[in-house]
C-alpha cells in the first residue's frame, strides 16, 4: 500500500466513524425513519446516476435486467438499510455515538455465526473463542459504561445488536444470492429498495416542527460525506488495495467514532469503553483470522456486498 492507499483508507474509517456523529445530532430533529430514508433516497439516486453516467452497454442492460432480481435486491435492501439504518437511529436517541459505533462493530461475530448456520462457513475452535471474547467485550462496554442501565438503555442496546445481526444476514445473503453488478449499481439499487420500504414509515412519522438548521447540515452530511464520499473512497480501495487490505476500515470505524464523538459531541471519556472496544476488536481479528476478505466491510449506513468494481 502507498501513501495514498493509507490516506484514503483513513478517511473512509473517519467518514464512516463520523456518520454515528451525524445521526446523533439529526436524529432527534428528523426522527428515525424520515432521516434514513432522506439519506438511502438521496444518495441512491446520486450513485445511479454516477453508474448510468458511465455509459457502458453492460451497465445499461443490466439496469434493465434488474426486474429478474427484484426480490433479492428487496431483500439486502431491508437487512443492510431498512431494518438496521432505523435501529441505529432510534438507539443514539438514548445512547451515546460512541457506544452505538462500537456495539455494531461485532458484526463480522454475527457474519460467522449466520455463515456457519447456513452451511457456508464452518466453525472452528478459534472462531469459537473470538466470539466469546467478543461477547465479554460487549459486557465490558455495556456493564462498566458511563450510562445507568435504565429500561430505553437496555432497549436501545438491544437495537443495536440487531442492526449489527442484521447487517451480518445481509453479508451472507448477498454474497449468496446477489449476481455480481457494478459495485456503485449494486450500492445504489441497495438503497433505493431500501428508500422504498422506508417510504411509507417515512411519510407516517414526519415531524411537527421544521429540523433546525443544525439537523439539516448532519443530514446533508450523512449523505455527502458518510454515503457516497464514503462509497467512492471504498471502491477506490477495492480497485486498488483488494477486499482484504479494504477491510481493516472495520477496525478504524469504531476508533474514529468514539474520538469524534468525544471531541465534538463532548461524551464522557471512559476507560470502560475504550477497554470493551479493544477486546471486541480483538476477538473480531480472531474471528476474521485471514478470510477478512470473505466478510463486509461495516457500515452503518448501506454499504457495497459485491466485490467485482466498475
Amino acid at each position: 500500500m502507498k501513501p495514498i492507499h493509507y490516506g484514503a483508507l483513513s478517511m473512509l474509517g473517519m467518514a464512516w466513524g463520523a456518520s454515528f456523529l451525524f445521526i446523533n445530532v439529526a436524529a432527534p430533529d428528523f426522527g428515525p425513519f424520515l432521516l434514513m430514508f432522506l439519506r438511502v433516497a438521496v444518495a441512491g439516486l446520486v450513485m445511479l446516476g454516477m453508474a448510468m453516467l458511465k455509459k457502458r452497454p453492460s451497465t445499461i442492460r443490466q439496469t434493465l435486467q434488474l426486474r429478474q432480481k427484484w426480490h433479492n435486491y428487496l431483500i439486502v435492501g431491508l437487512l443492510n438499510c431498512a431494518l438496521p439504518f432505523p435501529l441505529v437511529a432510534y438507539a443514539e436517541l438514548k445512547v451515546t455515538a460512541s457506544l452505538a459505533a462500537i456495539l455494531i462493530s461485532t458484526m463480522p461475530l454475527f457474519t460467522a455465526v449466520i455463515a456457519a448456520v447456513w452451511g457456508s462457513e464452518q466453525l472452528n475452535g478459534r472462531k469459537l473463542w473470538g466470539m466469546l471474547l467478543g461477547i465479554m467485550g460487549v459486557v465490558v462496554l455495556v456493564g462498566s459504561g458511563p450510562l445507568a442501565l435504565r429500561l430505553d438503555v437496555i432497549v436501545a442496546i438491544f437495537a443495536l445488536l440487531l442492526a449489527s445481526f442484521s447487517y451480518a444476514a445481509a453479508t451472507v445473503y448477498a454474497k449468496k444470492h446477489l449476481s455480481h453488478l457494478p459495485s456503485a449499481l449494486a450500492a445504489s439499487v441497495q438503497m433505493l429498495s431500501a428508500a422504498l420500504l422506508l417510504l411509507l414509515p417515512a411519510i407516517g412519522s414526519v415531524p411537527a416542527e421544521r429540523p433546525s438548521l443544525t439537523a439539516i447540515i448532519n443530514l446533508s452530511a450523512l449523505i455527502l460525506l458518510s454515503t457516497i464520499l464514503a462509497y467512492l473512497l471504498y471502491f477506490f480501495l477495492l480497485r486498488e488495495v483488494g477486499s482484504t487490505r479494504t477491510a481493516s476500515v472495520t477496525f478504524l470505524i469504531p476508533l474514529f467514532a468514539t474520538i469524534l464523538a468525544i471531541v465534538f459531541l463532548h461524551e464522557p471519556f471512559d476507560i470502560s469503553l475504550f477497554l470493551g472496544m479493544a477486546i471486541i476488536l480483538a476477538s473480531i481479528r480472531l474471528v476474521n483470522g485471514k478470510q477478512t476478505s470473505e466478510q463486509a466491510i461495516l457500515d452503518p449506513r448501506c454499504y457495497e456486498t459485491a466485490e467485482k468494481v466498475i
